[in-house]
């Protein structure tokens, strides 16, 4: 889910009223507590000792058209106070939760957040690396772990649905969401949806194919986006056109959903981008015929920010239109943060016109019903207090500590007939020199979709470790240790003598979506002279901070070693642990590094291949014993 891209603001809002939001949600937090005695005098729904469908089936009798249309989520940087507390996070929560079940059926509402990396939004919140990076561990179980902490985080400020896990299968890192994306290759992604597992509880194994499934109160509804093609557009271009043919696109982007539904997944994201020209929000084939019917999906589909708006060109210019492709095509939940009352309005006319039958109506509500009782929402509606300590909490930061640790690859380490640069020695005669912004950047280590919908560079905006802070936990104590975000040729020339070697720490800006967009790729200024103004005077590792492989082919010579670090988050210290050889390299490319953008897009098994380091590329080191 995205902010919009016209807003030209990172901090979002937060849509608080019942039917603000999502659409045929409309049972979601607009519904009341009637009825008499303990289960509403014969209101089946309310007896958890009744089955699923008995259940669904009750309540959805009893529901007025008005009832079936709300729901309420947060936007990327969208928070109840600045650097609010989880118990801040609870009783806004709580609130909204408390009018919705004061309403006549009781209907408890459900609230989402995007947590694509940890729970980003929050202050304090364990950041964990980006999925660009995950992907490169090749490790499911680690997935499924990072999935089950961030679950715990997110309960912890009383919300019970994310929207995640990105399972895109980008082909072009010229997009901007590419750091969203796990893998080029749709087996990587596949394997690494086992975080869904993590979020929502590992399926009991007889389970029927399809259905949703929530383990408990400790557990979040996940939702697989976005469907599908989001990873393919032409040019990396985002909410762009995939043009591919139907081998094409069931064989590289679609795999990632089979997975997803197996494993009970709550709900699917439907993408901005089109297929050969037809919008995905508006494509009832792969929505209700192939998603819903062919894989059995009972979850429920939910639009993207204003999705249903960017069916027409330009957006929203015939919006009842636009309501009905959608709801049509097979969209049980829309996001709607502003123009909510005219969604209401238009809705209610083309049910009562005819235009969409009651039958659809009810299969959204159906599906969002079927949710909401399985993650126990109707018997347990309010958040738990006693998560607070959950957030951030050291257990979930050493995991993301090994997750970075697990991620990192080694592109290169020793010039030509040189010894290996890495692991580096934790004592140094003269000094160690560290250069470069995003050595000493918390925002930048973690990137976007952190406290902001575009991220923040800085350190003072959440809580965590720099990669600079962590080198100077790794070395003995006494070593000297000088930083300079970006010194002048003239001071490394004049000090060269004074360091036994130097860490160089470059890389992008924080971005999201269509503000990452990037048809060249290069690595940003400063961060190409301070390579070579560095590394041409002094050994150096030169760790490069970005959501995507860049150009680095210009610069390779001059390097001694070359660490692809990706977007760490907050825990930094899991790259000096690797670089001064507490843990050994493990991880392995799960992009193309290409040589130039000109040869993009470039994907394993692609007959013209030429990269500069190829897909599943990385150098091992083993752990040293000693320096």
């Amino acid at each position: 889910m995205g902010v919009p891209t016209g807003s030209g603001s990172s901090s979002c809002r937060v849509a608080v009223t019942a039917a603000a939001l999502i659409l045929l949600q409309l049972c979601s937090c607009v519904a009341g507590a009637g009825g008499d005695g303990k289960y509403g005098g014969g209101a089946k729904y309310k007896d958890p000792k009744q089955p699923l469908n008995t259940r669904i089936n009750d309540l959805l009798k009893r529901m007025t058209l008005a009832e079936k249309i709300g729901s309420v989520l947060s936007g990327g940087g969208s928070v109840p106070a600045p650097n609010a507390p989880p118990e801040t996070w609870v009783k806004m929560v709580s609130g909204m939760q408390g009018g919705a079940l004061s309403t006549r059926l009781g209907i408890p509402m459900i609230y989402g957040i995007d947590a694509v990396h940890g729970h980003g939004n929050v202050y304090k919140a364990t950041i964990f690396p980006h999925n660009v990076g995950l992907g490169c561990t090749r490790d499911p179980e680690l997935a499924k772990k990072i999935g089950a902490a961030v679950a715990l985080e997110v309960r912890a400020t009383g919300i019970p649905y994310v929207f995640a896990p990105c399972v895109a299968v980008c082909r072009d890192p010229r997009w901007g969401r590419c750091y969203e994306s796990f893998s080029e290759d749709p087996k990587v992604v596949q394997l690494m949806t086992s975080i869904i597992s993590g979020f929502q509880g590992e399926i009991p194994a007889k389970s029927p194919k399809g259905v949703p499934y929530v383990a408990g109160s400790y557990s979040v509804a996940a939702c697989a986006k976005h469907y599908v093609g989001d990873g393919g557009t032409t040019n990396g271009t985002n909410e762009g056109n995939t043009v591919a043919t139907p081998q094409e696109l069931f064989g590289i982007h679609m795999p990632p959903y089979y997975n997803a539904v197996n494993r009970g997944v709550s709900t699917v994201m439907i993408s901005y981008s089109s297929w050969n020209g037809v919008k995905m929000h508006a494509n009832h084939g792969l929505i209700t015929d192939f998603l819903k019917n062919k894989l059995k999906f009972r979850g429920f589909v939910i639009s993207d920010w204003q999705g249903l708006d960017r069916i027409t060109t330009p957006e929203h210019a015939d919006y009842p239109l636009s309501i009905k492709l959608g709801v049509l095509a097979g969209i049980d939940m829309v996001m709607i943060p502003f123009t909510y009352e005219d969604f209401i309005g238009n809705l209610t006319n083309l049910v009562q016109n005819g235009t969409i039958p009651m039958s659809r109506i009810d299969d959204a509500v159906r599906r969002i019903l079927r949710v909401k009782f399985t993650m126990g929402l109707f018997e347990n509606p309010y958040p738990d207090p006693s998560l607070a300590g959950e957030l951030g909490k050291q257990e979930h930061r050493d995991l993301a500590r090994e997750a970075v640790r697990k991620s990192l690859v080694l592109l290169k380490n020793g010039k030509p007939g040189a010894k290996p640069m890495l692991p580096l020695p934790k004592t140094a005669s003269k000094g160690i020199l560290v250069v470069g912004s995003h050595a000493d950047d918390l925002g930048s280590q973690c990137g976007g979709w952190t406290i902001t919908w575009q991220g923040l560079t800085g350190n003072n905006n959440t809580v965590g470790t720099t990669i600079l802070d962590g080198i100077k936990k790794a070395v003995k104590p006494g070593t000297n240790v000088v930083y300079s975000a970006n010194p002048d040729y003239r001071y490394v020339v004049q000090n060269k003598d004074k360091f036994d070697y130097a860490v160089v720490v470059v890389g992008e800006p924080p971005y999201a979506e269509t503000f990452g967009d990037n048809m060249n790729l290069t690595v940003p200024a400063p961060g190409p002279s301070n390579i070579m103004d560095v590394c041409g005077s002094i050994k150096c590792v030169v760790v490069l901070v970005s959501g995507r492989p860049l150009v680095v082919e210009p610069y390779l010579y001059a390097i001694d070693a070359l660490v692809a670090a990706w977007l760490p988050g907050t825990e930094g210290q899991g790259v000096s642990d690797v670089l001064f050889g507490d843990y050994g390299f493990s991880g392995k490319l799960a992009r193309t590094w290409f040589r130039k953008a000109e040869q993009l897009p470039m994907n394993v098994g692609d007959k013209y291949y030429d990269p500069l380091f190829p897909f599943g590329f990385g150098l091992q080191t083993q752990p040293s014993k000693g320096d």
